[in-house]
């Protein structure tokens, strides 16, 4: 019966895992300066590795979404095998709990945690955005209103506010989605606002008033693109925010509901084998954790490079 691994095995590992990622971020950098055009590739050859890293993985990741009908060796809800068998060639990380194939259901994972982040983050950020930019340029009572409701929503913990509202309007897709937009906007529109009111005090705003343009044009052509640098930022680090939090609410049974496969639900339906010191369950979470990390990478990249500051 094997031990356990050393402490200098295990430190040896990391150091080949970090050069490997070290080596794959510089490739990726530098096939993404080749294909680009001349003034974006002169960006990408500045990007730092870790903005590089956070690339390839979310491109890997929206490969492995898009094309896992094509990856995938089973069928997303498709009993393959006997309850929680060992990896091999035919089941690459073994089966879980009802015998469905872990790879499989990490690949269909993707597609579904991942789109349903993107869709929700969307909503909440269109949402979060056009009425903190309104709120701004409009200001008075329309303003006041706005932000009194959002303090009054924001003072309510956003995870048991969504666990509240759920269980009231019931765990479908299209209820999470709502319920997570909504608390989220809230923070959307606090960004949205703060960023704008900085914005319509500036003289070009005034001198666009006394033109005589309308909501519409304030809005879209002399507020929005001056704004939208920590817009941008504010989106990646959103998405990484209702992610979790849908990971979340799936663990916890309230988010997507079986036999639809969804990384938080994964963690909990196979985490028997942790006892086992199997970490087939820690595999979806590990998926959770990189993508956020990689995020994390690009948008402060984003960040660094919207501030103007030099290395």
């Amino acid at each position: 019966m094997n031990g356990p691994t050393p402490v200098w095995l295990s430190a040896v590992y990391l150091v080949l895992v970090f050069a490997c990622a070290v080596g794959l971020a510089a490739g990726f950098r530098g096939l993404l300066a080749l294909a680009a055009p001349a003034g974006l590739a002169r960006t990408l050859r500045s990007a730092p590795l870790t903005a590089s890293f956070g690339l390839l993985v979310i491109l890997l990741y929206f490969l492995a979404a898009l094309f896992a009908p094509v990856i995938a060796p089973f069928g997303e809800r498709e009993v393959v095998g006997g309850q929680f068998l060992p990896w091999d060639s035919v089941h690459l990380l073994g089966t879980d709990n009802l015998g469905r194939d872990m790879f499989t259901r990490l690949l269909y994972g993707a597609r579904n945690t991942v789109g349903v982040a993107f869709i929700t983050t969307g909503i909440a950020f269109f949402a979060g955005a056009l009425l903190g930019l309104l709120a701004a340029v409009v200001g008075g009572w329309l303003d006041q209103f706005l932000s009194r409701t959002v303090d009054v929503l924001m003072a309510i913990p956003a995870l048991i506010f969504a666990l509240l509202l759920l269980t009231i309007l019931g765990t479908s897709v299209v209820n999470m989605i709502l319920v997570i937009a909504l608390i989220d906007s809230t923070r959307v529109f606090r960004l949205a606002r703060a960023v704008a009111m900085n914005i319509v005090v500036m003289d070009y705003i005034e001198a666009a008033r006394l033109r005589g343009e309308g909501l519409y044009h304030l809005i879209l052509r002399e507020i929005l693109p001056n704004a939208a640098a920590p817009l941008v930022a504010e989106f990646g680090l959103r998405f990484c925010f209702v992610f979790l939090s849908i990971s979340a609410l799936s663990f916890l049974g309230l988010g997507m509901q079986p036999p639809t496969a969804d990384w938080g639900s994964m963690v909990r339906e196979n985490a028997t084998l942790i006892t086992f010191g199997d970490v087939t369950p820690l595999l979806p979470a590990g998926a959770i954790a990189l993508l956020t990390v990689a995020v994390n990478f690009v948008v402060d990249w984003m960040l660094h490079r919207a501030s103007g500051l030099k290395e």
